[in-house]
């Protein structure tokens, strides 16, 4: 059977089978009590009650004459599902409940009785015992009570009691119980059995329908207080796929976001305390050194001749040279990775990118007895982006990869065809980076081993930040900047996309 989904259709369900058990509950026990009220039930045969009536009657006085008929009828018949009257040929009337007889059936009843005398006498012959006489009590007490009756009076069937041969009276049935008998007879018991099915059907309802949904909430509810309470581990159950379910599963991704966030929160104040003090270190340094040779050349007892004064005024020039260039280069950062700075997107010629990166390195691949060498595929010529930012950041890439190039080593720049993009790369034959330092190479001032390094290629000539800012200006393009590395082979690449509209070749860079 599909259950239903929705938790106010699975209530309305609950509710319409407890109904349904209760009302099939309800009908066996009133079946039941019927059954044990009296000796006769609703349903059995009008006639045949009246006929049972009357020869109990007719029995018991002749058996007993002087018995007490009232309260005999009351015990034997007070219980019974039928109102019945009894009228004796003495003028007595008995009723097996307490209701008032009608004054019409009592008249009929009357008539009843002297039109059999008067038959009998006639006949001289008695009645058969419990001889029923369906509808009016006879064909001439029809005629005598019909003008006596009420309006709209319905006949009753009437039974003769025939003691020793005679007629002693007559059982009258009204034509259906009152309600108001109908109403005392079952009403104790019909309340007592409603109340207990209610009671009961209020238990399985609450227990069946409602308490799975009150535990689900509670679960929510523990769940909201734990998260609240700092507990980001906290979760909802949020099986199923009712509204407890949908309520559970948007407070579970609010607890995902908000742990996430606060997982981001944590690394970004980690990231923060330790860039404050990777960037007080790197500062310190060429700060520390300049104080120094500032203070020896403060000194007058010392006596320094101009060839050392103006060496130490050198490395003071050059370390200030290191600490502006630090702080432009975090300034760059900051602005790159803030998003400031706009990027003009343009068509740019690879091969111009490459001239340029090599004629700003020359010098430097000249000194340290590396080969800088361009390979461009046919149809990776142009690419998209800003020139003056990608420049920056292959001039960064370069200048990495000389530092730790070993000597009569080759450096290469290549641009390739990716499917739809450009692949850029920048390719050295160093000693390689090692696998634990791979993720790390593009945070700010990270030193890898000194394995990494060259003689007279050291990390101290850098500021720390170049591959930092080459990542930035890379994800700003929309791309992203990879490493791959191993003795003799490490390799900086990213991607870049096509022009919107194909450049014929042969354009000026």
């Amino acid at each position: 059977m599909h259950r239903p989904r929705s938790l106010y259709w699975r209530i309305a369900l609950g509710f319409m089978l407890c109904l349904a058990a209760m009302l099939v509950v309800q009908a066996v026990l009133f079946v039941w009590v019927a059954s044990r009220s009296g000796p006769t039930v609703l349903g059995q045969a009008p006639e045949r009650f009246a006929q049972a009536v009357a020869l109990d009657i007719a029995a018991e006085l002749e058996r007993e004459e002087g018995i007490d008929l009232p309260r005999y009828v009351r015990e034997q018949h007070g219980g019974d599902a039928y109102q019945l009257f009894v009228v004796l040929t003495n003028g007595q009337v008995i009723s097996n409940g307490g209701d008032p007889i009608p004054e019409p059936l009592v008249a009929e009843a009357r008539a009843r009785l002297q039109a059999r005398a008067e038959e009998g006498g006639r006949s001289g012959e008695g009645d058969r015992p419990g001889r029923d006489e369906q509808g009016p009590l006879g064909s001439s007490a029809r005629g005598r009570t019909r003008d006596r009756g009420a309006p709209g009076f319905r006949p009753a069937r009437a039974v003769p009691i025939v003691v020793h041969g005679a007629v002693a009276g007559v059982v009258i049935l009204p034509p259906r119980p009152p309600f108001g008998f109908l109403l005392r007879r079952y009403a104790p018991m019909l309340a007592l059995v409603g109340a207990g099915s209610l009671v009961a059907g209020a238990l399985v309802a609450a227990i069946a329908i409602f308490g799975p949904a009150r535990r689900r909430l509670r679960a929510v509810e523990d769940a909201a207080r734990r998260l609240g309470a700092g507990d980001l581990t906290a979760r909802a159950p949020d099986r199923g796929g009712d509204e407890v379910a949908a309520v559970a599963a948007a407070f579970n991704a609010m607890a995902n976001d908000l742990a996430a966030r606060a997982q981001a929160l944590a690394a970004s104040d980690r990231a923060r305390r330790q860039l404050l003090a990777d960037v007080s270190h790197e500062l310190t340094t060429p700060v520390t050194a300049m104080r120094g040779y500032l203070e020896t050349l403060a000194m007058p007892e010392l006596g320094l001749d101009e060839q050392t004064r103006a060496r130490y005024l050198g490395v003071i020039g050059d370390e200030m040279q290191r600490l502006e260039s630090m702080i432009g280069d975090l300034l760059e950062l900051a602005r790159l990775e803030g998003g400031g700075g706009q990027l003009v997107a343009e068509d740019v010629r690879v091969d111009g990118l490459f001239a340029r990166v090599t004629a700003r390195h020359e010098r430097d691949c000249r000194e340290a007895s590396v080969t800088l060498r361009v390979s461009i595929e046919p149809g990776a010529e142009i690419v998209r982006g800003d020139r003056d930012r990608l420049e920056q950041a292959l001039q960064n890439l370069t200048a990495n990869a000389i530092r730790y190039a070993p000597p009569s080593s080759t450096i290469v720049l290549n641009a390739r065809n990716e499917g739809d993009e450009v692949a850029i790369s920048v390719a050295d034959e160093g000693p390689g980076i090692a696998p634990e330092h791979l993720p790390h190479v593009f945070e700010r001032f990270y030193k890898a081993e000194p394995s990494r390094s060259t003689p007279g290629h050291g990390l101290a000539s850098g500021s720390g930040l170049g591959l930092s800012i080459v990542k930035a200006i890379v994800e700003r393009h929309g791309s992203r900047i990879t490493v791959s590395s191993r003795p003799g082979a490490t390799v900086f690449a990213f991607s870049l996309s096509r022009p919107l509209v194909p450049v014929p070749t042969g354009l000026p860079a």
